[in-house]
């Protein structure tokens, strides 16, 4: 199966305007958060646009998304609005999760986006228990779940690949591949570094695709769908990217080279588009400019309305909790039951 993308002028600015989006957005976090009005940990995706951008072009509003805690883009490129989402990286009752979630939590019951995960590998069992679901009750969606090259080594990695495969459930597993494992090099954790082989293993049809490439990604991302779609189990991609920043705001990355950065920078997704675009006449003079004049404009008014939201009442802290029916005065900080 070889599906056609549209690629015309119109869907190519639609492109490079959402990696600019996502892009520019971070960069607003990281001045919040230097500025301690994000608090926490933020993991930044600046570098790996093409990724989710280009998979979630192929996704139908009924598909489930799940995340990892790198889920930014993925939650912008999804179509949670910019609003909520920035109120929830501040911690405010207006975010998409009432302040709760923050950064590495975000999740969105409207765009079924089933959230970040802060556990390496979480997502992909909770993946194939949604495609599971669907399967039984004869629904039409399917579910992608991205996660990183870490999570191979994860054993809920194999047992949801296996499941997934022996089950022919309807699930789209995207691995963005950076690299490193937050400062661990991929050579020198994995005896394959082939990540699209250890998916194949399971007799799974598994690709490999440049993930700096939004138009190859999208590409891949089609052909693994229509193959979903028709009912012939699930499909694997691994997209071999890149992010430009460390792994959170604390890393001093002393594992990899300002050279090897470098050398990364001069494939980033963005130019890589928009020079192309501009070369064959379909980026005209002036037009990235005002597509990132427009973006931050957006951004500035989703920072007001989050700076302008209220945090959650103490009263209301205990609702939404699961707790034991423990006696309150048993209830010790620093105490047990």
């Amino acid at each position: 199966m070889n599906p056609k993308i549209r690629l015309d002028r119109q869907r190519l600015l639609d492109l490079l305007r959402q990696m600019i989006r996502i892009r520019r957005f971070e960069a607003k976090c990281v001045e919040l958060y230097q500025a301690q009005k994000i608090r926490g940990f933020l993991h930044l995706y600046d570098g790996e646009e093409a990724v989710s951008v280009g998979v979630m072009a192929v996704l139908r509003p009924e598909d489930w998304v799940v995340a990892t805690y790198r889920e930014h883009g993925q939650a912008l490129a999804r179509g949670i609005p910019m609003r909520p989402l920035m109120a929830e990286m501040l911690g405010k009752l207006e975010g998409c999760c009432r302040g709760r979630g923050g950064s590495m939590h975000i999740f969105d019951a409207a765009t079924r986006f089933l959230g970040g995960n802060a556990i390496v590998g979480g997502g992909l069992p909770l993946a194939v228990g949604t495609a599971l679901a669907d399967k039984m009750q004869g629904r039409a969606a399917l579910t992608c779940c991205f996660f990183g090259e870490g999570a191979v080594d994860e054993g809920e990695f194999h047992e949801s690949v296996n499941l997934a495969e022996l089950w022919r459930l309807p699930v789209l597993f995207v691995c963005e591949n950076n690299l490193y494992a937050m400062g661990t090099p991929l050579a020198i954790a994995e005896a394959e570094t082939d990540i699209a082989k250890k998916a194949a293993c399971y007799r799974m049809p598994s690709e490999a695709v440049d993930g700096m490439d939004v138009v190859a990604v999208e590409a891949a991302a089609a052909r693994a769908v229509e193959r979903i779609r028709a009912g012939e189990g699930p499909a694997f991609l691994e997209c071999r990217t890149y992010r430009f920043r460390a792994h959170s705001m604390f890393d001093a990355q002393l594992y990899r080279s300002k050279e090897e950065v470098e050398a990364w920078r001069r494939r980033d997704p963005i130019e890589r588009l928009a020079r192309w675009m501009a070369e064959t006449g379909l980026l005209h003079a002036g037009e990235r400019e005002r597509l990132e004049a427009e973006i931050d404009r957006e951004i500035e008014d989703a920072v007001a309305f989050a700076e302008a939201g209220s945090l959650e009442p103490v009263e209301e802290l205990e609702r939404f909790v699961l707790m034991e029916d423990v006696p309150q005065d048993r209830l010790l900080v620093g105490g047990g039951p």
